[in-house]
């Protein structure tokens, strides 16, 4: 595989500010959300590169199943440094991780996988297997080692599969062709074949969905904090085209109809902005165990709602910038390709959805936490409060929980926004974005702000600062 130059400066910039490992090497307060606010901003630049940075980040909790394994791998994993050459880990001081779990028979249904592994002396945690089966997503397949899923004796178990056995000699994990997709296409992606591929185990045999879990929650919430930089930087392209674009005898920003529609794209950029951070928060405060929960409930949410909204979010900026936002030789496009790629990857809409009824069923006490949260805004914008009112008592209601989930998830997520929204936004963005999100259930279209919305001052805090006047 080749790759422009201008990937790997990607990769050494990200590596180096430790957007794949900084909470794992240097962890203390604010860990989480120092290094999600640089995965938003670099998100802006380039998201295809994330993919990887994603999945070197969140490969550590998983890893750490098997502690000798994580002595082995996990400090050149946490290097701050990049090394792109196709050499045996051994000769190599900084790693990149990928993942290798859906098979063409199963999808999300991971335990559908027929990848078989088998044992090449004992069995067990910690232990080699070789590998023979098929994968059809392998997730950059340029990374240095993998985590897959394989079937053993004991059933379903994870693994880590590097791209070198330790004799210096390639691993049979064999390319069939990279993937032909229609966005993130500077991060590659494979079909791969495996003949015999070395591994060693990860976690309790027969437990891989629970082990490589870790990882997923940890890809899922970098799916929400990239989709929210792609928010942003649809927002920043509108508003500042809006800003410079004069027709009709004045600028576009300064024309009541295209005013609503940049206020509510900006809204909508900081809600998302919001929730992201606020997860990351948890994230640093998971020993509280209410934080714990709310990491549960609510980066499935964050995940579903925020990537989701990303497309038509993208679509109505670029209508905003009118024609030259189509052509190849503006951003938009790629934004556009971009946009629906993390509400696909790592469990789709309605696999988030389910996620949530089994986090609720299992734990009912995420029900609680949510509450907790959201009720810190309670009284501080009416629209707000009766939308809580009505969720508790929806979800009270028992019958036919999957065909709801979505309407719930809908719900879940914008209370939780509008809640982060009353409590630390200014009164203008909380109120505008209350009573167009909560009071209309299903929203329309972007630009149905309400009468006396305080559009002037919700665009100039989300205008980015060099196309102000």
């Amino acid at each position: 595989m080749r790759f422009h130059p201008a990937y790997h400066a990607l990769m050494e910039t990200s590596l180096a500010a430790g957007m794949h490992a900084a909470p794992w090497r240097r962890p203390g307060p604010g860990a989480h959300v120092a290094r999600a606010a640089k995965f938003f901003m670099m998100s802006q630049v380039e998201a295809g590169h994330c993919c990887p940075v994603t999945m070197t980040f969140a490969a550590v909790p998983t890893l750490r199943h098997q502690p000798e394994l994580a002595a082995l791998w996990e400090d050149r994993i946490t290097a701050d440094s990049y090394d792109p050459r196709n050499v045996p880990a051994d000769r190599k001081a900084a790693l990149t991780i990928g993942m290798a779990m859906t098979e063409k028979q199963g999808g999300s249904d991971v335990r559908a996988n027929t990848t078989q592994a088998f044992p090449v002396g004992r069995e067990g945690p910690g232990q080699a297997y070789e590998l023979v089966g098929h994968k059809f997503f392998v997730s950059a397949p340029m990374c240095d080692a993998f985590l897959t899923l394989a079937q053993t004796t004991r059933g379903l178990s994870c693994l880590l599969l590097p791209r070198w056995r330790p004799d210096g000699s390639k691993n049979p994990m064999q390319i069939q062709r990279l993937k032909r997709k229609m966005g993130n296409v500077s991060n590659a992606s494979c079909e791969t074949e495996l003949r015999g591929a070395l591994a060693w185990m990860v976690g309790e045999e027969g437990r891989g969905v629970r082990t490589i879990i870790d990882m997923v929650a940890m890809t899922r919430f970098d799916c929400l904090v990239g989709s929210s930089g792609g928010i942003r930087a649809a927002t920043v392209q509108a508003l500042h085209h809006c800003g410079q674009r004069s027709a009709f005898g004045k600028r576009l920003v300064d024309q009541p109809l295209m005013r609503n529609v940049l206020a509510d794209l900006t809204l909508e950029s900081e809600a998302a902005t919001a929730l992201s951070l606020r997860m990351a928060r948890a994230l640093d405060q998971e020993d509280d165990e209410g934080e714990a929960l709310l990491v549960r409930l609510g980066t499935g949410l964050g995940k579903y709602w925020v990537c989701k909204r990303m497309a038509q979010h993208v679509a109505e900026a670029m209508e905003c910038i009118g024609g030259s936002g189509v052509m190849e030789d503006s951003p938009m496009p790629r934004l556009f390709r971009e946009s629906p790629v993390n509400a696909i990857w790592e469990g789709s809409g309605n696999i988030q959805c389910l996620d949530m009824l089994r986090a609720m069923h299992k734990t009912p006490a995420v029900i609680d936490a949510y509450f907790a949260e959201v009720d810190l805004a309670r009284g501080g914008n009416a629209a707000l409060d009766r939308h809580l009112a009505s969720l508790r008592g929806d979800l009270a209601d028992r019958r036919d929980p999957e065909f709801v989930a979505r309407d719930l998830a809908d719900r879940l997520a914008l209370g939780l926004q509008a809640s982060l929204l009353v409590r630390h936004a200014p009164d203008e963005v909380a109120t505008a974005f209350c009573h167009s999100r909560l009071e209309r259930r299903g929203q329309g279209q972007y630009g149905g702000l309400p009468r006396g919305t305080d559009c002037v001052r919700i665009i100039e805090r989300g205008m980015p600062s060099e196309s102000r006047q």
